[in-house]
């Protein structure tokens, strides 16, 4: 193996919701160009429900460490590392976006990492299309875009959603950013997740709205998985937590025992 393809893990900035003691456990992590804190609403919901619910900068972003390589491999390795307070597996680990795609490829390789996976919207494969696409949403995202230009493009997210996201894209690196999608080609971690042996779900918003994750990917993965939900949040597009928050809320609720 070329020593440049080596994984070398960081130790990732975290926050907390709720009692670190509680016996129940969730982590979310972030898709790209977001941080801990957009993760709020839900590890806050979550927290209310006796979870201790963690969240962590992902390399690159807020104030996690600045590295050289940004594969889906790199930001799984690192989130594997996290566990628990307590110790032991995660009862729930959720993800977004690149996140999601993370979370999937840290699962497969450490099958006691979590017990129950649930994916936001999940970008487990894009064609070279979709990559420009989310390389100049980025970029407008890091430079351009402030709170004016997100409450035009979501006029329907929370206020705080829009603060902590400008804030989130403003904080993480711009080359990071660019490089999550140089480093990620071809973007498929379709057979990680082919190897997933947990419950897992995927809460999406509608392929006419933005979503990442319909059609062939979807019948794959039903076809694939024994114990694999799909549900589309109605309204929802790529962001179903920021989007349809309550009812993103209620169906993750309904997926946890």
């Amino acid at each position: 193996m070329n020593p440049m393809d080596a994984i070398v893990p960081v130790v990732l900035p975290t926050m907390t919701w709720g009692n670190p003691a509680s016996e129940k456990t969730a982590l979310m992590v972030h898709g790209l160009g977001s941080s801990a804190a957009t993760c709020w609403r839900v590890m806050e919901a979550l927290a209310s429900d006796g979870y201790c619910a963690v969240a962590p900068d992902l390399r690159g972003h807020g104030s996690a460490p600045r590295t050289t390589r940004y594969r889906i491999a790199d930001f799984a390795a690192d989130i594997s590392e996290l566990s628990p307070p307590r110790g032991g597996s995660w009862d729930v680990v959720i993800g977004h976006s690149i996140g999601a795609a993370s979370a999937v490829v840290a699962q497969a390789q450490k099958p006691s990492w979590a017990k129950q996976l649930v994916l936001f919207d999940p970008a487990l494969h894009i064609d070279d299309v979709t990559r420009g696409e989310v390389l100049t949403n980025q970029r407008l995202g890091h430079s351009v875009h402030d709170v004016p230009a997100i409450t035009q493009l979501h006029p329907h997210w929370h206020p705080q959603d829009i603060e902590v996201k400008v804030h989130a894209h403003r904080a993480a690196s711009l080359w990071a950013l660019e490089q999550a999608v140089a480093d990620n080609s071809p973007w498929d971690v379709t057979d990680h997740a082919e190897a997933l042996t947990i419950p897992t779900a995927a809460l999406c918003g509608e392929e006419s709205l933005g979503s990442m994750f319909f059609g062939d990917q979807v019948s794959h993965l039903t076809a694939s998985l024994e114990n694999f939900h799909y549900e589309v949040i109605a309204g929802a597009g790529h962001s179903p937590h920021r989007d349809k928050p309550q009812e993103t809320l209620a169906a993750l609720r309904a997926l946890l025992p």
